[in-house]
């Protein structure tokens, strides 16, 4: 496949593409780690992307409208930034040199916000291509919402992946749902090369592709060999005119060149120089680290200028061009500024003064959302108990893109990632399921903490008290396991003032932040405030008389800690009443509001129906934490907090015992 440029030189992609093998090959043997096996397979996939279809800016890389690509299999960033170099973003030979070392802008798996052209963080298999999801279901969003008139946002979703990406359970859940939702601008290549990392395939994964794929409803075009590029560019061109997502498969050969070849030998381990040496002679290279013809680069940024040159200038010029109210919500997205007016905020509060924290947080969510076109969200299969279905707000489907609810179904894990891709886009973007459930989408939630993405995580039935459910279903170790995450903020309100506090303080920041919701009806405490939650902690009651102790607690308990102050008063014992509606954010505060809260020299108790580990931060005796250390039992819930002494006779009788 020949193109010829203005002055009748003939560009040959070939030599391209095995410039940019060459390119990473020495990538990784100066790093001394890295994976050459999909580097030597896979550059004739990305480069037919980047030289020839995908619209995409080098001088603004985060252009708004341009086309994403998504290197599911992120083990490849090797080829990635060799393809980029040669693109001519702001990659230079010393940042491929620096590839894997540390401050380099070349890290081992790529990272969102670190390296020009990179559009999201990959590396855990199958959380690329779910999230490239996200990103095709918000391309689709935003269509509806601002292609009025005109196409103004008018993108494609590109995905490399390899068997690896297929074989996690994501892909599939993901997968699905593109397929129910016809999300035509999502199109998948496929590095088909029938290797993983412990050997062939045809180990552990030997299902029909084709068959796959079609019966989720998308288009399949398999390329029997990487050199058809005339073939290669034809399907892609057939998949941009297809009304579903397409998959290409192209079969390749892992290390390609390499003595190698076709072994799981070549995937994550440095070739020897003497194989080096001998690929860049059989591609016709001189063997010299990082050596780049100038015709080669110059070849390939002429391809991407020619097709590229205007879109940016077109694109601005069709904002300027659209209606004042539009042009002004757009402007949220190509800002990424994430606004949300919570002054705009109109919350009842219950006439009886009892409600379902999930209630009052589906009242706020109905307040905003309908009013703010960056939130946008759904639930894991349970819209009706985790409350977040926002009416009037449309379902998003294949036939409305326009709808506000997304039916993720019993996909947790897909739903964190789809999550991830649309915040990647410039969304608020949200999703609902119980709390126990939260293992389900933790990669998917760390990633949104890697790539500091403002994902909120709304997780219901949060403790034992779920009752007779069972232990399957009551949250224990969860609460503590997610506040172990970096650069996430965990939530749990106690009323409804604190669950309004709570999306306050987070809309407030960007970081993805959980809120973590009783299932049963509590009681408007007294003296909680709305503006104290993004204190953290903040005191609730107290007493002029001298402290005989703190009781710190969270949620649902904060209700029995104010019980319990009351009936140990009548014993002629003090109790400071601390809510703790975040742990983290109450850590953040200087030492002297630490200390007002929680004075010096005065015992602590924690009450939290959880796991206790998250408290050592504030409390060193681990006697002085109520907590659960064990799964639940199925009945009651008011029998089960009496099987673990949770009940407020037992904790009366406990907390007496330790003040004195």
């Amino acid at each position: 496949m020949i193109a010829i440029k203005n002055n009748n030189n003939e560009i040959n992609d070939q030599k391209i593409i095995d410039q940019i093998r060459c390119l990473g090959i020495d990538m990784i043997n100066e790093a001394g780690s890295g994976h050459p096996g999909i580097v030597l397979s896979a550059a004739p996939l990305i480069y037919m992307l980047y030289a020839k279809h995908m619209n995409i800016s080098i001088e603004n890389p985060n252009f708004f409208n341009r086309d994403r690509f998504v290197m599911s299999c992120g083990h490849g960033s090797a080829l990635l930034y060799a393809t980029l170099h040669m693109a001519g973003f702001n990659i230079e030979l010393e940042d491929l040199k620096k590839f894997r070392k540390i401050d380099s802008i070349t890290p081992g798996h790529p990272e969102y916000g670190l390296t020009p052209g990179v559009d999201m963080t990959t590396g855990p298999l199958g959380q690329g291509i779910a999230s490239a999801v996200g990103m095709a279901m918000g391309e689709a969003h935003l269509k509806a919402l601002f292609n009025k008139n005109d196409n103004i946002i008018d993108f494609y979703t590109y995905v490399l992946c390899g068997d690896g990406d297929l074989m996690e359970g994501i892909s599939y859940e993901a997968l699905s749902l593109a397929g129910t939702l016809k999300l035509k601008k999502l199109i998948v290549l496929y590095d088909s090369n029938n290797v993983s990392l412990d050997g062939k395939t045809s180990l552990t994964f030997t299902e029909d592709i084709e068959k796959r794929f079609t019966s989720m409803g998308w288009d399949y075009h398999l390329i029997d060999s990487d050199n058809n590029l005339e073939e290669i560019n034809n399907a892609i061109n057939l998949a941009k005119t297809s009304d579903k997502p397409s998959l290409i498969e192209v079969k390749t050969v892992i290390g390609k060149y390499s003595k190698l070849q076709g072994t799981n030998l070549v995937h994550g381990t440095p070739l020897d120089l003497e194989d080096i040496s001998m690929i860049k002679k059989k591609l016709g290279f001189r063997d010299i680290p990082f050596l780049v013809t100038s015709d080669t680069m110059e070849d390939m940024q002429y391809l991407i200028n020619k097709r590229c040159n205007n879109i940016v200038e077109e694109f601005n010029q069709k904002v300027e061009n659209l209606p004042f109210e539009l042009k002004d919500k757009l402007k949220h997205f190509l800002n990424k500024d994430y606004y949300i007016d919570f002054s705009k905020l109109d919350f009842e509060m219950p006439l009886n003064n009892s409600e379902l924290l999930r209630e009052s947080s589906s009242k706020v969510l109905a307040s905003l959302v309908l009013g703010n076109d960056t939130l946008f969200g759904g639930s894991a299969d349970l819209f009706m108990a985790c409350k977040n279905y926002v009416k009037d707000g449309g379902d998003f489907s294949k036939d409305n893109y326009l709808g506000k609810n997304i039916y993720f179904g019993v996909r947790e894990h897909a739903m964190g990632a789809i999550l991830n891709g649309l915040a990647l886009l410039g969304f608020r973007p949200y999703g609902s399921t119980f709390l126990s459930f939260s293992d389900y989408l933790r990669p998917s939630l760390r990633l949104s903490a890697l790539m500091n993405l403002p994902v909120t995580y709304i997780f219901t039935h949060d403790s034992i008290t779920v009752g007779e459910d069972g232990p399957t279903h009551q949250a224990v170790e969860q609460l503590t396991s997610l506040r172990a995450i970096p650069n996430v903020e965990v939530y749990r309100p106690a009323d409804a003032n604190e669950v309004i506090g709570v999306y306050k303080s987070i809309f407030e920041h960007k970081t993805p932040s959980i809120i973590s919701l009783s299932r049963n009806k509590l009681d408007v405490l007294e003296n909680t405030k709305i503006s104290e939650v993004s204190k953290g902690a903040y005191v609730v009651v107290d007493y002029e008389a001298k402290l005989d102790g703190v009781l710190l607690a969270t949620g649902e308990e904060l209700h029995q800690a104010i019980e319990l102050s009351k009936r140990l008063l009548n014993k002629g014992l003090h109790l400071r009443v601390v809510s703790v509606p975040c742990l983290s954010k109450f850590l953040k505060n200087d030492s002297k509001y630490q200390e007002e809260v929680i004075p010096l020299g005065i015992k602590k108790i924690a009450l939290e129906a959880g796991s206790s580990l998250s408290w050592n931060k504030i409390i060193f005796q681990d006697k002085y934490i109520l907590s659960i250390e064990e799964f639940g039992y199925s009945g009651n819930y008011k029998d089960v907090l009496k099987k673990f002494s949770f009940d407020i006779e037992s904790l009366e009788k406990r907390i007496e015992n330790l003040l004195k």
